[in-house]
């Protein structure tokens, strides 16, 4: 029974600790043609991160890409539009190098608290657009990463349901 105490001891401080705070959010970005819609016949893949600041709106982004068919002509964030779901309408330009197969894509601004709630409902996406493919060649849901304490509090989670079996079971 002392295990279940000091478990539930961590899980409150850790709940504690968060209430009330300002989050920073951080989102993965892995670009490809299957994400298209219709999906796209295209090798090429990219990849990138998005990072916001719940209280204030601000975000950034930034990512990579390359093996396009096409040569690079345009890259947004679009939304809302939930995985498989769209196209959308575009949200805000990205900066990206133009005319290549292989690049880099970025971007900062500040997001209302309607846009932030779509995209922490992950309903927003890249899209990099090119020459053969005018609507876009490649394209990726932005997805939150968990943060590590929620992984944490899900491993005490489990730590206490394992104890709590043993306990019962003796």
């Amino acid at each position: 029974m002392p295990r279940t105490r000091v478990l539930l001891s961590i899980f409150a401080v850790c709940l504690t600790a968060h209430a009330g705070q300002a989050l920073n959010y951080e989102f993965s970005i892995s670009l490809d043609g299957l994400q298209e819609t219709p999906p796209v016949a295209t090798p090429a893949t990219g990849t990138g991160s998005l990072f916001l600041d719940d209280t204030t709106g601000n975000w950034t982004a930034s990512g990579t890409f390359q093996d396009l068919l096409g040569t690079s002509n345009n890259a947004h964030i679009h939304g809302p539009a939930a995985v498989g779901v769209g196209p959308a309408g575009v949200i805000v330009g990205l900066t990206f190098t133009p005319g290549v197969t292989s690049g880099t894509y970025s971007g900062a601004g500040t997001f209302t608290a309607s846009q932030m709630a779509d995209l922490l409902n992950e309903l927003y996406y890249v899209n990099i657009h090119s020459t053969s493919f005018t609507g876009g060649e490649i394209r990726g849901q932005i997805l939150i990463v968990p943060e590590p304490s929620t992984a944490v509090l899900v491993a005490l989670g489990v730590g206490w349901l394992a104890v709590r079996r043993r306990s019962i079971a003796a």
